[in-house]
């Protein structure tokens, strides 16, 4: 017969009678219930104690925690305690004015604090409730009130931070997630002592209500129904009503210190004890200078001596304790720094200026008035942009990009931005944070209302227009974009022109160990038999210059590998890498219908531009007479505005003997125009059509 491995029905009963939620509903039934059901003096007795223990352990865990957030259920825990307090106060008012007395404890309070005089107990009662609603719950309060104020107010600089680490790779999204789940308990805790801290001012209040109501009730019970005189009611009746009063008031103040003291609690690296004991003892020149003048006031004529120079014994002991650590501590530090360190062990002066050499990859600098576009809080989605751009380019073009770093630069205009490589600004924009970027395609209708500007990426003319008149704009035929777009537009441009100038030897390295897991063989036969990571890296940098993507590796590397044997020339080798990458390259530029619209190149330029190849230490370079040249340009400018306005992407096909020496002849200027040599044409499902021809006459 098969075991029967159902839990028992009652497993989770226990589960749940042990569970703390069924302890602390209890506890609120009971509460409830001391206001409704008489109780017998012993078990008043248990319940004021336990209040007094209940209120010195929050004190104490109040002192020993070392942030607020590891007591975030100090607010709930407020509001029971005082609903405890108030219920003992309604049970012992019942008691005291049905019986005339009140269980021993409040009878050894109103006898042993106050010496029995009721006179006494009153001004002492006063006196707590003065301490307590005037100073200690009124400074709680304010702090609370600020805290939450303050806490709120930079929580936007807060999330901005995390985003930027983690879009700068410096933690992952758990830990994000941990951090702004943290931040947004510690508002919410802020938040709820600022209203928790009303619980301890209305029970300041409460008390001194309470209080004169049993006085005046015991008074007319004992006079009008118990037949006692004046005197005699008032000596018992405000005897025990005072000693309710301390036996309940003495908690809620130890509670109220708790609760100052845990809103005040700054940034502390241990137990408030410990923060305090370094702060103002570890100092022997202060402890020195109190010492001296304790024993200048008690050597005063007139002043007790005994107290002040006992305590400047103390203060001048604690002086020399705290000097003898001090030079303990120096001497270890010195006998460490003169301590022989292992080879393997760095010392940590060098490592901490080493740090200061870092330079980021890429980095983004927006002025303050561009923060909005990277607070999530206010709606900013760059930082999202800025993750997509790097898995964009790692898709298109293979390289995976460095974390872009986003910080606020004040020595920008407001609404500038700027792009830094390696610290060095190759780009630069402004924003209209409030307007969108209206920028006319070639199908506008005509001009439109609006902040003339010019696009960032290939600096044509556009318009910042309000929000209002988006639609307008889009009905026109202009392409709207908002300032995110924009800015992670001009980010993507800017990528892709300087992604040869990321990659690194480093990334070449990682490239080849991951390509190495699934095609061993090619790269094991290239690298490091026939071609350095150096050597590799240049030829993959080649092809990035002209917005090849290197994403398929392997194609790549066995043209190197087949080709490297009988060149090192590393400009060669790349051509044959474009050869090798021939179909991606033409799909590359190939419009939806298999059309591949070109430039082509005169015969007679292809001669001159063979002719004038000169072959040098750093690849091939064409040298042109000047008006050559000149004339060239100019008609090519002409012929690229003319594409560009309708919207055509600019591509030059040429004969591979001139295509590297054409492509370097034109590229400071117009780094956008693809130049193609007709090998590297696929002729299946590819149509070519020439839209002009580039000549020098």
């Amino acid at each position: 017969m098969a075991a029967n491995l159902s839990p028992a029905p009652q497993a989770g009963l226990i589960d749940f009678l042990r569970s703390g939620d069924f302890v602390l509903a209890v506890a609120m039934v009971l509460v409830v219930g001391m206001m409704v059901v008489p109780l017998p003096s012993p078990l008043l007795d248990l319940m004021l104690v336990t209040n007094i223990t209940l209120a010195l352990t929050m004190l104490m865990v109040s002192l020993y925690v070392q942030r607020p957030l590891e007591f975030s259920t100090f607010p709930s825990l407020l509001l029971i305690l005082t609903l405890f307090r108030l219920a003992l106060n309604v049970a012992t008012t019942r008691l005291v004015l049905l019986n005339a007395e009140a269980g021993r404890v409040i009878e050894a309070f109103g006898n042993f604090v106050v010496g029995g005089n009721y006179a006494v107990g009153v001004v002492i009662f006063a006196i707590l409730i003065v301490i307590q609603f005037i100073v200690i719950t009124s400074g709680a309060g304010r702090i609370s009130e600020v805290a939450a104020r303050f806490t709120l107010d930079a929580m936007p600089g807060k999330q901005m931070a995390i985003d930027a680490d983690l879009n700068a790779g410096l933690i992952t999204e758990a830990d994000a997630r941990q951090r702004r789940n943290e931040i947004q308990r510690e508002s919410d805790f802020y938040g709820t002592m600022d209203g928790a801290s009303k619980f301890v001012r209305g029970d300041a209040v409460a008390g001194i209500v309470i209080i004169i109501v049993n006085i005046i009730g015991g008074l007319s019970i004992g006079v009008l129904q118990r037949g006692m005189s004046l005197s005699d009611a008032a000596s018992r009746y405000t005897l025990l009503t005072v000693g309710d009063g301390l036996v309940t008031q003495i908690p809620a103040l130890v509670i109220s210190v708790g609760t100052g003291i845990l809103v005040s609690k700054a940034a502390t690296q241990a137990s408030l004890g410990n923060e305090i004991g370094q702060q103002v003892l570890g100092d022997p020149r202060v402890l020195g200078a109190v010492a001296l003048m304790m024993g200048i006031l008690g050597l005063v004529p007139g002043l007790p001596k005994l107290p002040f120079l006992s305590l400047a014994t103390l203060a001048g002991v604690a002086a020399y304790v705290s000097a003898q650590s001090k030079q303990r501590a120096a001497l270890a530090a010195e006998m460490a720094n003169l301590a022989p360190v292992e080879a393997a062990d760095a010392p940590k002066g060098p490592e901490d200026v080493m740090n200061l050499l870092s330079v980021d990859p890429m980095e983004l600098e927006i002025g303050y008035r561009l923060i909005p576009l990277v607070d999530a809080a206010q709606g900013g989605d760059l930082l999202e942009r800025i993750t997509m751009i790097r898995r964009q380019t790692a898709l298109k073009l293979g390289v995976v990009l460095p974390p872009i770093r986003v910080r606020d630069n004040l020595q920008l205009k407001p609404k500038d931005y700027r792009i830094n490589l390696r610290g060095i600004e190759i780009a630069r924009g402004d924003i209209q944070i409030d307007h969108f970027l209206a920028m006319n395609a070639g199908m506008a209708a005509g001009p439109i209302e609006g902040i003339p500007t010019k696009e960032p990426v290939f600096g044509l003319p556009a318009y910042w227009i309000p929000e209002s008149r988006r639609e307008e704009a889009e009905v026109m035929g202009y392409t709207v974009f908002d300032p995110s777009s924009v800015v992670a537009t001009h980010l993507t441009e800017v990528v892709k022109q300087h992604a040869a100038d990321v990659l690194t030897r480093q990334d070449v390295q990682s490239l080849l160990n991951n390509i190495k897991t699934e095609y061993p063989a090619v790269v094991e036969e290239l690298y490091p038999a026939l071609m350095s990571a150096g050597e590799i890296q240049r030829v993959l940098q080649n092809l990035l210059r002209e917005r090849v993507s290197i994403r398929d590796l392997v194609p790549i590397l066995e043209a190197l590998a087949n080709y490297g044997r009988l060149t090192k020339d590393i400009d060669t080798l790349t051509e044959y890498s474009r050869q090798a990458l021939a179909r991606a390259i033409t799909h590359q530029y190939v419009s939806q219908n298999g059309t591949l619209s070109v430039l082509t190149l005169d015969p007679g330029l292809e001669q001159v531009l063979a002719a004038a190849v000169q072959q040098t230490d750093q690849g091939a370079f064409v040298a042109l007479d000047p008006g050559v040249a000149g004339r060239l340009l100019k008609n090519l400018q002409g012929q690229v505005e003319r594409l560009m306005s309708s919207g055509q992407q600019p591509v030059v096909l040429c004969s591979s003997k001139v295509r590297l020496v054409f492509r370097r002849l034109i590229e400071r200027k117009y780094p956008q125009v693809a130049v193609l040599a007709y090998n590297e044409i696929v002729p299946t499902h590819t149509e070519v059509q020439a839209l002009g021809t580039l000549s020098v006459s």
